[in-house]
């Protein structure tokens, strides 16, 4: 027999879907059929697996040490190096800064992402334990291309996962991004138009009519300053689809440096000879919610190329304000 006492990361959920965590690899007829025997009861009484979680709530295995064993499938965590600086941690979230390069989730099983270098800082810093582990998963609250750098909102607890994506759904959320564009702007400008991605290829166009399968998006910079080829640009991201900042730029003759689906090859070639850059020069600057504001400063990579590019006390202005 085993009973565990449910935490603030378990509750809210149905128990029969916490009893599919807890005992992984069981059968669902197994886990229903112990509801119905009286083998698993919730506070002490019969329960049939959809009654709701609530922190302090009691749940009592009936079963022999083995049987719940053999049902429990628990895989040791392999440590992984961080490369993220962080930028902020409470109890429930985790805001950090991510290297251009490293993947915000798995696209792969053996893809290293955010997500298992963010698990592996909180066991080291003692947030999680592996046992929490074994029924939730701290993970990314939203995401950033890889070659996109900046913040990103992990999710430590199940509130500030919950709480985190509602904000991000009901767009109450300020996302600031910097980039460097081609081209020279000297004026703020609120773009619309409507996002159709190609799912084979995962490339976006964008449309000034709404066709099959669009999304209307929008997209509002603000110029900071040019160099006379390029121009710094703060960009805030109002709504959020894929490649939205990158291909609306692009639509609109003004392509992000670096970036080798959208922008210009003359320019990326430039900067790829002078500069070694691999990549678009996008950078999540800034997050505003609730009673945050969080900021990100830009890595070592750009802030060398916008000093080469004349452009840099431009964005140390900006740090400053």
């Amino acid at each position: 027999m085993q009973k565990f006492i449910v935490t603030p990361n378990e509750a809210g959920q149905r128990v029969d879907k916490l009893l599919f965590k807890y005992l992984n690899t069981a059968p669902k007829s197994f886990i229903y059929k112990m509801f119905r025997k009286k083998n698993i009861t919730l506070n002490h009484k019969k329960c049939d697996g959809s009654e709701k979680t609530a922190v302090g709530d009691e749940i009592t295995l009936w079963l022999a040490e083995e049987t719940i064993e053999k049902f429990r499938e628990t895989k040791k965590v392999e440590k992984v190096p961080c490369h993220f600086k962080v930028i902020h941690e409470d109890k429930d979230i985790l805001a950090i800064n991510k290297p251009a390069g490293l993947l915000s989730q798995k696209a792969k099983p053996e893809d290293i992402s955010v997500n298992e270098e963010a698990i592996s800082y909180l066991l080291d810093n003692h947030s999680i334990t592996e046992e929490q582990l074994k029924v939730f998963h701290p993970s990314v609250c939203h995401r950033l291309d890889r070659n996109t750098s900046g913040l990103l909102i992990i999710g430590k607890s199940l509130y500030g996962l919950q709480h985190m994506s509602e904000i991000l759904k009901e767009r109450t959320a300020k996302k600031y991004y910097l980039c460097l564009a081609e081209g020279i702007l000297c004026l703020p400008q609120h773009i619309k138009g409507y996002l159709i991605k190609d799912e084979a290829t995962n490339q976006v166009f964008i449309s000034q009519e709404p066709v099959t399968g669009s999304h209307q998006i929008e997209t509002f910079y603000k110029p900071l300053g040019h160099n006379g080829y390029q121009t710094l640009l703060k960009v805030e991201l109002i709504t959020g689809r894929t490649h939205q900042i990158r291909a609306h730029l692009a639509s609109v003759g003004h392509g992000i440096v670096g970036d080798g689906k959208y922008g210009s090859e003359k320019v990326n070639d430039w900067f790829r000879r002078h500069y070694h850059l691999k990549h678009q020069l996008l950078h999540s600057w800034r997050i505003e919610f609730d009673d945050l504001r969080l900021t990100a400063p830009v890595w070592p990579e750009f802030e060398k190329i916008l000093k080469g590019e004349r452009l840099w006390s431009i964005y140390e202005n900006l740090q400053n304000n």
